[in-house]
């Protein structure tokens, strides 16, 4: 057993002083507070749960900044340079823009990561993402894709959409074929209503185990909502809501436009709201309307989807700042914690581990050991106490706030460096190279 101390730890309940954390295999087993350091290690400064990143697509993270240009004027344009990218992504540059991308999650403060891979040609290409995530030592949930058609209706797949063709056994097989561990974890991810016909997602989500995490693109377009409408006779998360038994182990991505009627439903059902601010701000997508879906009790965590940021602090940042833009109103996000910081951090980290399928997000007994660990010394927390850190950890603009993180009792990050990140960037680098070439 190894215990830690902390001068300033986010527990489930809120800040709390001179915490004791004791950790035995990976899992916390006993927290005290108001306690004496004794002979334990002392952590650098506060500490806050390790947060998932409930939703990745790793091989974008090769195109952030190429779309900024006028051609490139919305999300359907925007799709099409991801198609032209992806044809000629090698399994070897995959890995190598994936390790990357789990280093750089990593030192920002996330310790599990949801793949929602739905590049599944040429074959390898779901254990290469595995290998990267080892490599870096960061927990994934794997979700392989199922990917059928090119749009509602039924219609065929375009030649560029060939790399993601994939049926119910495919993905089935996929999923049993990965080694499940404590460091690895596999649901399934019916990649929206466009792409899969209602059979084929009742097929597949009836053969999926009762535990294993279900995740789906919806509603992210004005497009989409509308020729759900045209095809099915509902929008996509009521279509959703009234033919399935959506549950807690669901993840439905973005769900950006909803009526009042399914986003009460959505919050009620227990399913999370899987929210990309940067990424759904990058496509011009909308805003997910989360007072109200909070108010209902929803549930949601973060991801970075196509990763032009990889900085937790951003996507909460953002998820904030939206909502104060429609309502031209301040700390609309607040719990049971007046702190806005405090309450993001706390939400999206039990979202996002209800999302993945991880016993983490929370600083408690029984919970994975994961940490993040703040420079206590950093001009922008030094002094700060309690809510005060949260808010400036979030709010102060600041990327080099993380110190040391820890995954399943395990320092990945310690000191602000990753043990991998030279060869992993020269690795980038190089398959960067080859691609824009």
């Amino acid at each position: 057993m190894k215990k830690y101390f902390a001068r300033q730890a986010l527990l489930p309940t809120g800040w709390a002083s001179d915490v004791l954390i004791s950790i035995e295999d990976g899992d916390i087993v006993a927290v005290e507070t108001d306690a004496s350091p004794g002979h334990t290690d002392g952590l650098r400064g506060p500490v806050l749960p390790g947060m998932a990143n409930l939703h990745s697509h790793a091989f974008q993270r090769g195109m952030a900044g190429l779309g900024e240009v006028r051609a490139q004027d919305d999300f359907w344009t925007w799709r099409e340079l991801m198609y032209q990218f992806v044809e000629r992504v090698t399994p070897q540059q995959a890995q190598a823009i994936a390790q990357q991308l789990y280093v750089e999650m990593l030192k920002h403060g996330y310790t599990a990561v949801g793949e929602f891979h739905y590049l599944h040609h040429p074959a390898g290409m779901l254990e290469r993402h595995l290998e990267a995530a080892s490599d870096a030592g960061i927990a994934i949930t794997l979700l392989p894709s199922l990917y059928r058609w090119s749009g509602f209706g039924e219609q065929a797949l375009q030649p560029r959409q060939k790399r993601f063709d994939s049926g119910i056994r495919t993905i089935l097989d996929e999923a049993a074929s990965v080694p499940v561990s404590r460091d690895v974890r596999v649901g399934v991810a019916p990649h929206s209503l466009r792409a899969v016909d209602p059979g084929a997602l009742r097929e597949l989500i009836e053969a999926t185990p009762v535990d294993a995490p279900i995740h789906i693109h919806a509603a992210e377009q004005l497009r989409e909502v509308d020729e759900s409408i045209g095809t099915l006779g509902k929008r996509p998360v009521e279509y959703l809501l009234d033919r399935f038994k959506v549950d807690a182990r669901w993840c439905v991505v973005h769900a950006t436009h909803m009526s009042a009627a399914e986003t009460n439903g959505l919050a009620v059902s227990g399913a999370v709201a899987g929210l990309c601010p940067t990424t759904e701000g990058n496509l011009g997508d909308g805003i997910f309307p989360l007072l109200d879906y909070r108010k209902a009790g929803g549930r949601y965590g973060i991801g970075g989807d196509s990763h032009g940021s990889r900085n937790r602090a951003e996507e909460l940042r953002m998820l904030e700042y939206v909502q104060r833009l429609v309502t031209r109103k301040r700390t609309l996000v607040a719990g049971n914690s007046p702190a806005v910081g405090t309450t993001l951090w706390l939400e999206a980290a039990a979202g996002g581990a209800q999302a993945l399928g991880r016993a983490m997000g929370a600083i408690a007994p029984g919970r994975r050991a994961d940490l993040v660990v703040l420079d206590g010394e950093h001009p922008d927390i030094a002094g700060r106490v309690g809510d005060a850190i949260a808010n400036a950890g979030v709010f102060s603009g600041a990327g080099d706030l993380v110190r040391d993180v820890m995954v399943a009792g395990r320092w990945r990050v310690e000191n602000r460096r990753h043990a991998l990140e030279g060869p992993a960037a020269e690795r980038y680098r190089a398959a960067l190279r080859q691609l824009l070439a």
